[in-house]
């Protein structure tokens, strides 16, 4: 896969507790200049907005643990999506999935996809769970509508695995974050069955690949 057909399948992510408006203007700058995506910190979005317009924005609900309340993370997708944001990334609370209250996991999850019409992924945080678990996850997603779900918010140990993309990708697209730093390890996750790159590192796996033909 080329840099052009490749660029628009990563959100090129800048998400630490210390980014700076400064360091997502740095990464607006590439994602505009290369065709990425960009998933930002949510207070960043109506500058973000207005700064790469041509850029589509992610961000993120409930991170990094997901615990907050339901309605907490209702409004929080609600204020993003009129500050800009193009898609959500929420982080499910993985303490419930871990219980087996799916119920509750699933209405959580389908309240957010509701109150907003853009797409929502699910941030599973596979590093924490077992397969069984992941399962569990995945099926909550999916029965809430949910547009896709995503391995890893980046701040748990492990990221993503290919055992772990083709397993969800059995129900929802994946998008792939957490450790996938070269082109290569992205070329890997696609193959396995992701459909989204998630990496701080869009730059550099760009440059891994092939140029795009003339």
């Amino acid at each position: 896969m080329d840099r052009t057909d490749l660029a628009p399948l990563i959100d090129h992510t800048v998400l630490g507790p210390e980014t700076t408006l400064a360091d997502v203007e740095d990464v607006l700058d590439a994602a505009s200049e290369h065709g990425m995506n960009a998933c930002i910190p949510p207070y960043a979005l109506e500058h973000a907005a207005e700064y790469a317009p041509d850029v589509t924005l992610a961000t993120v609900i409930g991170f990094p643990h997901g615990q907050n309340a339901p309605q907490v993370k209702r409004r929080e997708g609600v204020l993003a999506w009129k500050a800009g944001a193009d898609e959500l990334d929420v982080v499910i609370n993985v303490a419930r999935v871990q219980a087996g209250d799916l119920e509750a996991v699933e209405a959580e999850l389908a309240e957010l996809v509701a109150a907003v019409p853009i797409p929502v992924k699910v941030i599973i945080e596979t590093a924490l769970l077992t397969d069984e678990e992941k399962h569990r996850a995945c099926e909550a997603a999916r029965e809430a509508d949910a547009t896709m779900v995503k391995t890893s918010t980046g701040f748990a140990d492990g990221g993503a695995t290919i055992e772990d993309v083709e397993l969800m990708s059995e129900y929802l697209p994946v998008k792939a974050s957490g450790g996938v730093g070269s082109y290569d390890e992205a070329m890997a996750m696609l193959e396995a069955g992701a459909e989204r790159i998630g990496a701080s590192s869009g730059v550099e796996i760009l440059e891994g690949g092939p140029d795009s033909p003339a």
